[in-house]
């Protein structure tokens, strides 16, 4: 059992697994960060890109571009370093930061961003939306961060270096519909539909999105990834919801269930027009709640698409939501519930929360028209959660008033 203390990494020293993981990924991090930047050999990292590029967003405008290279790594072994559909119920935490921290990052000189689709090498632009690893080299100048990267929205990284001479010496193999919208002269949020349409990953359409591969031709700009994985979740959210609100409503209430890496999810689609609710609950010492007590985030959206805060997690897992509702032609009152247990002691990234959500529902409804009570109980068996998260819940999905709720509370064991 997990013991909430901030100090728990102190105590533990990476050998006691106090906090119930099956090794430390600190020490299974550092070890392999040493290995990669090891394998650097006399100043090149040589090996295929998955492929990871990147943008970041330190010194905006001027920020630089990473391609990440697991070193030695070629061929299609190094695909796997950068695939969220093939880790998801396969790798666990420790895992994923296992094989991330393998990744090194070579990044460019910082360039505007709207200098970046014009002037970077154009093999590296399209290496970026290749549907096969690319062989690089590197010649590297210095080594700028040893240390991994956590993020709430993108994966973990490894170790970073600037690169004097980055070469492609494969062809990337890039899909026609990529093509296609690179020499279209549309909006970016048109090209994102359209590609989106055309069964393209929304993983590769993020990266195009990200390297200003994507909009009008004189006015293409790079996107720090970060803001491009929310945009485009957004963007593809948004189209498939302007069909969604114009279908009739489901006629019951439908309760889902997944969990994932030290994260649960209850999804909840109701009879109503649609609007959203998004509740995260965030354990004591798990990685954005340091403190002693459970904490938890409430977004709300409205019909006119508006929301009480603008939350990536939430964006992600309404993209999984509103792909369920186009493809079955409802609409519907939508909750997500996230629990998030002290062993989530890393972030890998919103992939987790958007394919949790899908598989959720994929997986089919575990609950069919509960009554309050089934409803109520099935969150106890399932979660630890603060008893005004479940009034908030129920109140959303059955139209209760909090006076109603308090005293069915009060009345209930």
């Amino acid at each position: 059992m997990f013991k909430s203390s901030s100090k728990i990494c102190i105590i533990c020293k990476g050998y006691r697994k106090l906090c119930g993981l099956k090794r430390c990924p600190l020490i299974s991090s550092t070890i392999y960060r040493s290995k990669a930047i090891s394998m650097i050999d006399r100043g090149n990292v040589d090996g295929s890109t998955p492929p990871t590029v990147l943008v970041g967003e330190s010194g905006y405008p001027n920020v630089r571009v990473y391609l990440g290279i697991p070193p030695g790594v070629r061929g299609d072994k190094a695909s796997f370093y950068d695939n969220p559909n093939q880790w998801f119920g396969r790798l666990g935490l420790e895992d994923i930061i296992d094989l991330r921290s393998n990744l090194v990052l070579t990044a460019t000189p910082k360039l505007h961003i709207h200098q970046i689709p014009k002037t970077l090498d154009l093999e590296v632009l399209l290496t970026s939306v290749s549907t096969k690893p690319v062989d690089i080299e590197a010649v590297v100048d210095k080594v700028i961060k040893a240390s991994i990267m956590f993020d709430s929205i993108i994966p973990p990284l490894g170790p970073s270096v600037i690169a004097k001479v980055i070469r492609v010496t494969s062809n990337p193999q890039v899909p026609k519909a990529i093509e296609k919208v690179i020499e279209d002269d549309l909006k970016a949020s048109e090209s994102v539909i359209s590609l989106y349409s055309g069964g393209v990953d929304l993983y590769v359409i993020t990266k195009a999105f990200s390297l200003g591969l994507l909009g009008t031709l004189r006015n293409r700009k790079a996107v720090p990834t970060r803001w491009s994985v929310t945009a485009v979740d957004q963007i593809v959210g948004n189209n498939l919801l302007l069909t969604v609100k114009s279908r009739p409503s489901i006629s019951e209430v439908l309760v889902f269930y997944s969990e994932y890496m030290y994260n649960k999810y209850i999804v909840v689609l109701a009879p109503g027009s649609y609007r959203g609710l998004w509740i995260e609950v965030w354990h004591p010492s798990s990685v954005f709640n340091p403190g002693s007590v459970t904490e938890y985030l409430v977004v709300e959206e409205y019909a006119l698409g508006k929301y009480t805060y603008m939350d990536g997690g939430y964006i992600a897992a309404r993209t999984s939501v509103a792909e369920y509702l186009y493809k079955i032609g409802k609409q519907a009152k939508v909750a997500i519930l996230r629990e998030i247990l002290p062993q989530y002691i890393y972030p890998v990234g919103s992939w987790q929360i958007r394919l949790n959500v899908k598989n959720a529902l994929e997986k089919g409804p575990v609950l069919r028209n509960p009554s309050i009570d089934e409803f109520r109980s099935f969150i106890e068996l399932k979660m630890d959660i603060p008893k005004e998260v479940v009034i908030n819940l129920i109140d959303f999905i059955y139209g209760m008033k909090q006076k109603k709720l308090d005293n069915y509370f009060r009345s209930t064991p």
